[in-house]
């Protein structure tokens, strides 16, 4: 965890506002700033500040300003995808990205910096009145700069990330309908679809929540059939869920345990070990190459739910998964991990390229040492 503060705290800020992306060597390589690298280095340095590390305030209150400052549309409300040294280069408002800035506003909230509590509350209204659909429970996808709509599209990868978010503003602010809108999220992506495809996470709906097996985004963001990292991150967040909401909810350790099962049995390559970015319907590999964050979630997650669960399922998949990654995802000459690796489980450049920001491997490294108590915000804070 200190290699990646380090690599990232040395290397990642731009001067200009905001953050590089990192290359193959973990050195800048761009200008262009997308939001959720934006806010998730807000939230992997919120903790290197809970944590006590030197120098992390700094780096929190840049990203912060330049969420405020920069990727914040003062004309039209919310926060666009991205920006260069020109100004906004993809100016969409997606669902995806105002998940992240929750997550960053409610860490920062907790550390005390002075931009959090507007931004918590912009962004809160925001996710409420342009996103938040209340007859479903979950919130829309994507927008124009300008609220005009671009897609009938609905995803569960951005409302399984503002499951996250919504947890960590209900701990920083005590405010229960952030609690009861996860829980509605995960009722509505877990309870209702994942269970009913023997728990296994669906991707991509209609604007109705039916879903879509046909629909084919992008292979890097929504990649068609089912990705088994997801199942793994949901699993976690699921106990999470259930710790913070004091225990009420009693089917979700037990949805978590299906997922985590489901994902090492039908995710993992086990003739050659990690696991494979998408199946089918099938439970077939269809994008065959293996990423890092996956492996990240899994770690995660085994850690967490374990914690709870006594079966030593969890154990076992700790350390042969570590095993891999330490293997094969870890760059031992440049520092960081490999964001994707081939058939042949040497790093290759189908979907990512140079370093990926440290949020997933970050939290794989840490969550194992706290206890399981809600955020790792939470957890560092109750243990200092």
């Amino acid at each position: 965890a200190n290699a990646l503060f380090d690599m990232y705290q040395s290397n990642a800020v731009n001067p200009d506002g905001g953050f590089y992306p990192l290359d193959a060597h973990g050195k800048p390589c761009g200008p262009l700033r997308q939001i959720h690298e934006t806010a998730r280095l807000v939230h992997c340095f919120s903790i290197g500040q809970q944590l006590g590390r030197p120098g992390a305030a700094d780096i929190v209150d840049h990203g912060m300003r330049y969420l405020w400052e920069a990727h914040r549309d003062i004309k039209h409300g919310g926060y666009c995808w991205s920006l260069d040294d020109g100004g906004y280069k993809d100016d969409s408002k997606q669902a995806y990205g105002h998940a992240f800035v929750l997550l960053a506003a409610a860490d920062a909230k907790v550390l005390g910096h002075p931009l959090a509590e507007p931004m918590l509350a912009d962004i809160t209204e925001v996710l409420n009145t342009r996103f938040w659909e209340v007859a479903h429970g979950a919130v829309s996808e994507e927008y124009a700069r300008d609220w005009s709509k671009i897609t009938t599209y609905r995803g569960q990868n951005s409302n399984m990330h503002l499951t996250e978010a919504l947890m960590a503003a209900f701990e920083a602010t005590g405010e229960r309908e952030y609690l009861t809108k996860a829980e509605r999220i995960a009722s509505l992506i877990i309870g209702r679809h994942a269970a009913s495809l023997d728990y296994v996470v669906a991707e991509h709906f209609d604007e109705s929540w039916n879903l879509d097996q046909s629909y084919k985004g992008s292979d890097m963001f929504r990649p068609a059939g089912t990705t088994p990292g997801h199942w793994l991150e949901w699993s976690r967040l699921l106990v999470q869920l259930w710790v913070l909401g004091d225990k009420k909810l009693a089917w979700l350790p037990d949805a978590a345990a299906r997922l985590f099962r489901s994902s090492v049995t039908r995710g993992w390559d086990h003739d050659r070990g990690g696991f494979f970015y998408t199946l089918d319907f099938e439970h077939k590999p269809a994008l065959r190459q293996k990423l890092w964050w996956p492996a990240t979630e899994a770690i995660g997650a085994a850690a967490f739910i374990g914690t709870y669960d006594a079966d030593p399922i969890y154990e076992e998949w700790y350390r042969r998964i570590w095993d891999f990654c330490a293997t094969h995802f870890i760059d031992p000459a440049n520092g960081g991990w490999f964001p994707e690796l081939g058939g042949d489980l040497k790093p290759v450049d189908a979907f990512f390229s140079g370093k990926p920001d440290i949020y997933h491997a970050l939290q794989a490294c840490l969550i194992p040492l706290f206890p399981a108590t809600g955020s790792l915000m939470k957890a560092i804070a109750e243990t200092s």
